[in-house]
């Protein structure tokens, strides 16, 4: 059986994932308590269903807490396990509750939405490094459904997700980031009218950036050091790292670093490359 987790902060955009995931064909569980996630997933084991996807967040109350617990019996089971933490920051969060109008779960009389969302974080600390962070600050619905598909596409179990993401230091740093180099010393191919309206995975930019002696230097730079530690991170027992390279915009420089890595690592870990920027986020 293949279970795939997911979980984060209310308004993060759990139920897209779980509406991607249900149309992928997984049998899909919302707002289960903590303490009957061994005996669904025992149970739908015997009745021979292969693909699961469960939703575990602050609905559940502070049984929350026993996931760790839950999930290393599971494991011990021979259950395959993806595991999905969404968040944002406060900004985004309270923009997607004043458009839905929609009434956060933990809130109560006096409390405002901002306390109400810093009280689901503080809830959610304990299991929010679990699994893979998907910071969907500002991220569009169909951005956030080709990252979720992205993970259930590969096996569980594979390995080190290596993940190379491209932003735009204007729009924020990504949380999920475990990594973040800066790339915006380098030469800009925005001041160059015919390659502004281009990105880094286009021809005209690709020779433009490796035509500059500093571009090469510090490219190769980035990759030496991946590399280097890159077993030490495996050594770790993680599942997934986050390789965050930032310009300006997020369209250029880092876009053509983060397919250039990701080119680099293909055969030394299963690599995902992420575009915040060009995806809309």
């Amino acid at each position: 059986m293949e279970l795939v987790l997911i979980s984060g902060l209310s308004g993060s955009g759990k139920s897209v994932a779980l509406h991607l995931l249900e149309d992928a064909g997984y049998y899909c569980v919302d707002n289960l308590p903590v303490i009957m996630l061994t005996v669904l997933v025992r149970m739908l084991k015997e009745e021979k269903i292969r693909k699961v996807a469960v939703a575990v967040d602050a609905r559940s109350g502070h049984g929350i807490e026993l996931l760790p617990g839950k999930l290393r019996l599971l494991e011990a089971e021979g259950i395959q396990q993806i595991f999905l933490f969404l968040h944002a920051n406060d900004e985004t969060l309270l923009k997607r509750y004043s458009e839905s109008r929609r009434r956060h779960p933990l809130t109560s009389e006096g409390q405002s939405l901002a306390e109400a969302i810093r009280g689901e974080r503080e809830m959610l600390a304990p299991i929010s490094s679990l699994g893979h962070r998907i910071d969907t600050s500002g991220l569009k619905a169909n951005a956030l459904r080709e990252w979720v598909r992205q993970f259930i596409e590969a096996e569980p179990g594979h390995g080190l997700t290596l993940m190379f993401e491209s932003f735009g230091f204007k729009h924020g740093i990504p949380l999920d980031a475990d990594l973040v180099f800066d790339v915006r010393c380098l030469p800009n191919p925005h001041y160059d009218a015919e390659l502004r309206p281009l990105t880094g995975k286009d021809q005209p930019v690709i020779r433009f950036l490796e035509a500059e002696a500093e571009v090469i230097r510090m490219r190769d730079d980035i990759g030496r050091f991946v590399a280097t530690w890159l077993p030490a991170y495996i050594r770790d027992n993680r599942n997934y790292l986050t390789v965050a390279i930032g310009c300006t915009g997020g369209q250029h420089r880092s876009v053509y670093f983060a397919e250039w890595l990701g080119r680099q690592f293909h055969e030394k870990a299963r690599v995902l490359i992420r575009h915040r920027t060009l995806a809309g986020g």
